[in-house]
């Protein structure tokens, strides 16, 4: 009976327009929630076998959809553990259970934002239970990424990881000019230069360099002073061309020289170190002119062992320790998760998203890289919820639901004018 269809659309209508209501109401009260992806609600139609004569109303149905893909602007907060991914693909994530789970086992989640803070034992997580993921780094400073197509390779992001930490020095670059006047160094004159290096603890060790002047060269001699008393590790001979420029380096005992590269190459306690002396009749290393011994870029890498005071994330998604020292390191790299359809993610609790089969599977970018945006430490992603529109809708379905209350108000008459027929 067509009629009874008519009540049945009018039942549909205010269900559908229920639902749209309990999405638009979502929506507004999470207005504010960082992170935030606004729900919409789609009506389509149901058609039931219709003939010539007669219509009868298939009704109404609901489909409630996440406007995942739809970003929201990015605010500054001065924290430096508060990140957004600017563009496509959002942040990994687990929960407290992960901590503990092998990486096949662990609940893995991505957010598009999330206010990081380090709990008591260091790790990364927000005020809800959301624990970041990243990829450790190696012994030298490359991220273990295993495949960028599963997530078993993720662990946990722990900040004491970089508690402490101290580089070796591994490249000294000695430029100065030794005297090629005799008056000023005769033969027999001998220049000593202390040169400052770094072991593997952290700790100020010293060099020595002697530079002994000859008849036609010079000798050079490199002492070690990590162990006590001075420890020779390396000589070699030092010829100069007549505008002052290197000539030749003649490596002695415990020295090799590269020519390509102008290094010569040192064994200390700590490990290796090159030290650039300059190559055949180029400036920057070792010079012999006029003037007097003369130093003017004696320096080597590495740094004193450090505190860790901070970390900060970098666009491309890596996290960098900061130490009382001022020596930054790499500890964590940080990347993008993206589905081909992201606004086929089931939404799960504290604005958190997993795969489902409407998404496509996950893979892992740099940030920056593909379809990935950057990662932007400092501030936090608002929510796409527009007020004016949701204000609009929520006006919108106040009618709808109206009209179709009407509708079964209207079949209710309908049917009592029906039941008169009899009396």
């Amino acid at each position: 009976m067509t009629i009874t269809s008519s009540l049945n659309a009018g039942v549909m209508g205010l269900n559908v327009n229920a639902t749209r209501l309990a999405a638009i109401s979502n929506n507004i009260a999470n207005s504010a929630t960082y992170g935030y992806k606004r729900a919409d609600v789609n009506f389509t139609s149901l058609v039931v076998n219709q003939s010539a004569s007669v219509y009868s109303a298939g009704g109404v149905q609901a489909q409630a959809i996440r406007n995942v893909s739809d970003a929201g602007s990015l605010i500054s907060t001065g924290r430096a553990t508060d990140i957004a991914v600017n563009g496509g693909g959002m942040i990994p994530v687990t929960n407290v259970s992960g901590l503990t789970q092998p990486g096949a086992e662990r609940d893995f989640m991505m957010v598009p934002t999330g206010a990081f803070k380090p709990d008591a034992e260091g790790y990364l997580r927000t005020e809800s239970g959301l624990y970041l993921l990243g990829w450790e780094m190696d012994a030298n400073g490359d991220p273990v990424t295993g495949s960028r197509s599963s997530t078993t390779g993720l662990v946990p992001v722990n900040t004491t990881a970089g508690q402490f930490a101290a580089e070796v020095t591994n490249r000294i670059n000695l430029s100065l000019n030794l005297p090629g006047d005799l008056s000023l160094a005769p033969v027999g004159e001998t220049f000593d230069l202390p040169i400052e290096y770094f072991d593997q603890l952290g700790l100020p060790q010293t060099l020595n360099a002697n530079f002994t002047r000859n008849a036609g060269d010079w000798s050079v001699v490199i002492n070690d002073r990590s162990t006590g008393a001075p420890v020779q590790v390396a000589a070699f001979d030092v010829q100069f061309n007549a505008n002052g420029t290197l000539d030749t380096i003649t490596p002695g005992a415990g020295a090799a020289y590269n020519t390509t590269s102008g290094n010569v190459s040192l064994t200390l306690p700590s490990g290796p170190i090159e030290m650039f002396v300059g190559t055949s009749g180029t400036s920057g290393g070792l010079s012999q002119i006029g003037s007097g011994f003369q130093t003017q870029n004696v320096s080597a890498n590495g740094s004193p062992a450090g505190e860790l005071q901070s970390v900060e994330f970098a666009p491309d998604g890596s996290l960098e320790a900061i130490y009382n020292t001022g020596a930054r390191r790499v500890i964590f790299q940080i990347p993008v998760a993206a589905v081909s359809n992201a606004d086929g993610l089931t939404a799960r609790g504290n604005q958190a998203y997993s795969v489902s089969r409407e998404s496509g599977d996950v893979y892992l970018w740099d940030a920056g890289d593909g379809p990935s945006g950057e990662l932007v430490g400092y501030s936090l992603m608002e929510s796409n919820t527009d007020i004016a529109a949701e204000l609009t809708s929520l006006i919108e379905t106040q009618r709808a639901y109206s009209s179709n209350a009407k509708i079964v108000q209207t079949v209710d008459e309908m049917l009592q004018e029906t039941t008169n027929l009899k009396r």
